[in-house]
């Protein structure tokens, strides 16, 4: 692999991870925190989902997404429940406040990446969103 393709990844990820930051504290993507977003969205995706597969999936430590979890519940997002199989044990399901925020944050950030996007074309669009897919799984291989 050419070391001037990779330099110019390098040098492209710092500035795109800078920029990422930046976003996390913008109101205009939203009024959810970042660890809010993410769980809240992962948790719509797959479904009920308990604190030991959420931290499995975001390679996270049990812990940090037990502490995000309880936070959640506290602010009425997402609600506990019981395991049948096991009572010790439960999952998490988005409420309707945690969905009705989960879409407007969505909504407000589909909003920003449109303005931001505009110029593009649908076929550059879908090339960089197939190209960051793939990065992204190839970075999670790496990490499993």
């Amino acid at each position: 692999m050419e070391d001037r393709s990779l330099e110019l990844i390098e040098q492209e990820m710092t500035l795109l991870a800078r920029r990422i930051t930046a976003i996390a504290s913008d109101k205009r993507f939203g009024t959810l925190d970042r660890s809010a977003y993410l769980l809240l969205n992962h948790i719509s995706f797959l479904g009920p989902s308990g604190v030991k597969a959420l931290a499995e999936e975001l390679r996270l430590d049990i812990s940090t997404v037990s502490r995000q979890t309880a936070a959640l519940e506290q602010k009425g997002f997402v609600i506990r429940i019981p395991d049948p199989r096991d009572g010790r044990a439960f999952t998490f399901q988005l409420s309707e406040t945690g969905t009705a925020a989960l879409n407007e944050d969505r909504q407000a950030r589909l909003a920003q990446l449109r303005a931001l996007l505009e110029e593009w074309s649908e076929e550059e669009r879908s090339s960089f969103g197939k190209l960051l897919n793939k990065f992204n799984h190839t970075f999670s291989k790496e990490e499993g």
